[in-house]
């Protein structure tokens, strides 16, 4: 039996944002790299994602935005993560989505490891996702 805990990763989608096929391949591809993955489903305020994230003690949680409104939500996701005392340092964080590059470095500046554009690899979001877990378990 393996005893190695899998990384559990929550993925979001925060605010009225309806388009969720990008969420869901990421998702899947997450769980078929031997993920748990708990998908909150759409239209989440940062109050329910924080409250999830803290109820299924994830060591990921990746939001999902294409209405535009992440400078608005993301600060708030932030917010209750610390209100639930989840920081930064405990939780990987990254998104996805339509997000202008010049909102890349204040988010970054929230806690957010990486920003991953329309058309990112999967496998890309995964081999980033196990390589901060490595290096956050050493």
């Amino acid at each position: 039996m393996n005893d190695e805990r899998r990384i559990r990763v929550l993925v979001a989608k925060p605010g009225l944002d309806g388009h969720d096929r990008g969420a869901k391949v990421v998702a899947r591809a997450m769980r078929d790299a031997g993920m748990e993955v708990i998908y909150t489903g759409i239209r989440q305020t940062p109050e329910m994602i924080a409250e999830a994230a803290l109820q299924e003690d994830v060591d990921v949680v990746g939001l999902s935005i294409l209405s535009g409104a992440h400078m608005e939500l993301f600060p708030r996701v932030v917010k209750e993560l610390a209100g639930r005392g989840i920081t930064p340092d405990d939780v990987l964080m990254f998104a996805g989505g339509i997000i202008p590059n010049e909102d890349i470095a204040p988010l970054k500046e929230l806690g957010f490891k990486e920003i991953f554009g329309p058309g990112s690899s999967t496998e890309d979001i995964i081999k980033f996702v196990r390589g901060h877990m490595a290096v956050a378990a050493s």
